[in-house]
């Protein structure tokens, strides 16, 4: 078994926790020595994650590790947001983290204060995690990066990704005809708050009533035609209306003429979205998948769901024997309509095949 996953927690962040996750990992993947080990640190690391690495790399004899610090951290088998734990990915041969070549998907990672747009969108097409608040850490290669970047891609293995954005549309999308900053002033013909209202079931109209913290504004990307069908969106949360002006602002700066949509973050809508595109990701290959990574905004974690950790529950379900590792962040990077995006409330899933010449090879 060339890759194995495992989790280690305590009440304190210990090094140790490190050094756990990878030796229990190994004992799972029947390997002495990995190629390479992703390991993700909950936020109690984030202060000084460099002795968890040496602690890592000395019981990995590797170091080709790389990772950040979350604000939470996962595998298939357990989940972890309310203490200190250390996940780790041990892979042997073939597979190897190579630095990234701006052809294959780029797993990148970030920490916030990292972010830089044209960088974002450059680098060919990425897919990845924003770490966390500011003072998250990134590291490759068993280095802090100083930059606050990680740009790495997989080799013996081809990856499949999808992204999740968990939201039920409530109206067709339509242009955005006015509007200053983010406050949205009109949409078609009529007011952007007499849109919004219109869109929602007549319990929750009133503007005294209206559920904030789960309404957003997508933005379509690309030609609106089947837009919504195939994912060309992303999302804005609503942050307040103005009954007096008709107006709902954003936490954004759309353009007008772009075409917007109402939509409700919707735990139903989200699972079933999450089933489809786990059953569209696996459905050309027999066997499963060599590993996987997913990485789930925060709040789209057990909080939303219930308690319940649904994303997680559904992989598990669909890929039973599959490795699984990832860690919640605060933005989630995916490919989408040719260009790389930065996303919200959002889980993007990796999934890893062999190659189609490393399969025939075989």
């Amino acid at each position: 078994m060339p890759a194995a996953t495992a989790l280690a927690r305590a009440p304190h962040a210990r090094p140790e926790l490190a050094a756990d996750a990878v030796r229990i990992a190994l004992d799972k993947a029947g390997l002495d020595h990995p190629q390479a080990v992703l390991l993700f640190l909950s936020r109690e690391f984030a202060h000084d994650p460099a002795p968890a690495l040496t602690a890592a790399a000395r019981t990995a004899q590797c170091l080709q590790i790389a990772g950040c610090t979350a604000a939470g951290v996962f595998t298939e088998e357990e989940w972890v947001l309310d203490g200190p734990a250390a996940a780790a990915l041990v892979l042997g041969e073939p597979f190897r983290l190579l630095a990234a070549d701006g052809l294959a998907p780029t797993l990148t990672l970030a920490a916030t204060d990292a972010l830089d747009w044209h960088w974002l969108a450059g680098g060919g097409p990425r897919y990845g995690v924003v770490a966390g608040e500011q003072g998250h850490q990134v590291w490759q290669a068993a280095r802090l990066q100083a930059s606050g970047r990680c740009e790495l891609r997989f080799s013996g293995v081809q990856a499949h990704i999808g992204v999740s954005q968990g939201v039920r549309p409530l109206s067709a999308p339509q242009p955005l005809t006015g509007v200053h900053g983010g406050e949205l002033l009109t949409l078609g013909r009529q007011s952007a708050l007499s849109e919004l209202t219109r869109a929602l079931p007549l319990g929750v109209r009133a503007p005294q009533r209206l559920p904030l913290h789960h309404l957003m504004l997508g933005v379509l990307y690309g030609a609106p035609e089947h837009a919504l069908e195939e994912g060309r969106y992303h999302l804005l949360p609503v942050l307040a209306v103005n009954p007096t002006r008709r107006s709902v602002t954003v936490a954004g700066s759309p353009r007008r003429g772009e075409h917007v949509f109402w939509a409700l973050r919707e735990p139903r809508a989200a699972e079933y979205e999450m089933r489809r595109i786990i059953e569209r990701l696996t459905a050309e290959h027999l066997d499963e998948p060599r590993f996987a990574l997913m990485f789930p905004c925060v709040g789209r974690g057990p909080a939303f769901y219930g308690g319940d950790e649904r994303d997680i529950q559904q992989f598990v379900r669909h890929c039973p024997d599959t490795p699984l590792i990832g860690c919640y962040g605060y933005g989630e990077i995916a490919h989408l309509d040719g260009a790389n995006h930065l996303l919200q409330y959002s889980t993007v899933l990796a999934v890893y095949y062999d190659e189609p010449f490393a399969a025939a090879a075989a």
